[in-house]
């Protein structure tokens, strides 16, 4: 793409870059099914209960966020609204592709979430060049669209980043490190798009008078302190040009991991609902290892659907300690497996299960028990190699020999697209 525009990073001030995929989950279908780029789309939950992402131009239609399927099918039947089920593996190649294009482009980069990442532009000359060059080569070489937010903080980035979005007249990018144009922004931003700030803290913030960006940002910090936390705090000293939040300082390691989906179908027996929680505490462990944490304690439940007509209503959970904390797959489902076995009854209609692992510490945080029993040899490095081979060639494709390959109690997903870009079967057909 040509010299990227840089200078030395000497003496320089901490320029951060936000960089947000255009309705992520709707590009990534738009992407591999060209016939769907100008229709409205949205993407649906698991077992496609509820609207997840929308398309610009399913949000000018008014098909509503979090809106149940069932709801809105006809509505969107007659508007000719598409719907997609939830393709996370697609959705997750695409995200390794973008991330792989911008750790080229950017002197630094700290990935936020599948469809978000950090950029550190400390440096960089031509600040909005280098943010059109990551738009335009996102948009040649995956067909994602993208907008790029600039500024002294990353609260101010974010910011930013929303302009870029609403207002065209930016191209999809904005450069926020002018203090003047950070002012005319923070007076016109509706403090509910301020990051940070949910709906809950926004109609507390509104009852002492803040409704813009601006407000927050002039508003006595002490007092913010004491009503709202440190959080609040220091997303105002943000606002106001003063970075709190580092580069890579991302989010602390979680303080428990949750598995949990809905079946397709009621299940009735128990060896299907045993096959989902394996399922679950393997995608349950892998989170945990990817955090570095070790889990001393779990807690299986399962449950009926609460509002099912055609049964009796049952839900039960137990806790249950491991010998040892521990990341391995298999000694976390073996003490699982037996916690089902004491909750299940027969005679209901199952909706779901879940896995819930607790008491987490960091790999070598703790001192070992003498009296615990000795991990299996080797346990570490084979969970690693495990968690290496699904990253590379997809999730599943090692597994517990529990789970099979097409489960009965898999959720529904009537409306799945094909998993073009990691399936030989299933990859794009070009007609001569």
């Amino acid at each position: 793409m040509g010299d990227q525009p840089r200078v030395a990073m000497s003496h320089r001030r901490r320029v951060f870059a936000l960089v947000d995929c255009n309705s992520f989950y709707c590009s990534c279908e738009r992407i591999c099914q060209p016939a769907l780029k100008r229709r409205p789309l949205v993407v649906l939950s698991n077992n496609d209960g509820c609207v997840i992402a929308r398309s610009a131009e399913a949000k000018a239609l008014g098909i509503p966020m979090g809106a149940a399927y069932y709801q809105v099918r006809e509505q969107m039947r007659h508007q000719g609204v598409v719907a997609r089920s939830s393709n996370y593996v697609l959705y997750a190649d695409i995200s390794n592709r973008v991330m792989r294009v911008l750790a080229e482009m950017l002197p630094g980069l700290e990935v936020y979430s599948i469809d978000e990442a950090w950029g550190d532009m400390t440096g960089v000359s031509d600040l909005e060049g280098l943010g059109r060059g990551i738009r335009q080569r996102l948009a040649c070489e995956i067909g994602m669209p993208v907008g790029v937010g600039i500024s002294t903080t990353k609260t101010l980035a974010k910011l930013a980043n929303w302009a870029a979005k609403k207002w065209q007249g930016t191209g999809g990018v904005l450069d926020l490190t002018d203090p003047i144009r950070q002012e005319k922004l923070l007076r016109l931003a509706p403090v509910k798009e301020v990051w940070g700030v949910g709906h809950r803290s926004a109609a507390r913030l509104a009852a002492l008078g803040i409704s813009t960006a601006w407000d927050l940002a002039q508003f006595d910090v002490g007092t913010l302190r004491k009503t709202f936390g440190v959080t609040m705090e220091r997303t105002a000293r943000e606002l106001r040009g003063i970075s709190c939040i580092g580069f890579n300082d991302g989010p602390p390691p979680k303080e428990a991991i949750c598995s949990s989906k809905m079946f397709g179908v009621r299940q009735t027996e128990l060896p299907p609902i045993r096959e989902a929680l394996a399922a679950y505490v393997s995608r349950a462990a892998e989170k945990l290892r990817s955090q570095a944490s070790l889990c001393s304690t779990l807690q299986v439940g399962l449950q009926t659907q609460l509002a099912d007509l055609k049964g009796p209503r049952y839900a039960n959970a137990i806790t249950l300690s491991l010998p040892a904390p521990t990341d391995d797959t298999r000694e976390i489902l073996a003490l699982a497996q037996q916690g089902l076995t004491q909750i299940y009854r027969p005679g209901y209609r199952y909706s779901k299960c879940s896995i819930l692992l607790m008491g987490l510490s960091q790999r070598g945080e703790l001192t070992p028990d003498l009296f615990a029993p000795v991990p299996r040899r080797g346990s570490e490095q084979l969970m690693s190699v495990i968690d290496q081979i699904n990253k590379r060639e997809g999730r599943g494709t090692v597994r517990i020999g529990r789970v099979p390959a097409t489960p009965a109690w898999a959720m529904r997903r009537e409306m799945l697209s094909q998993r073009f870009t990691t399936c030989w079967e299933e990859v794009i057909g070009v007609r001569g």
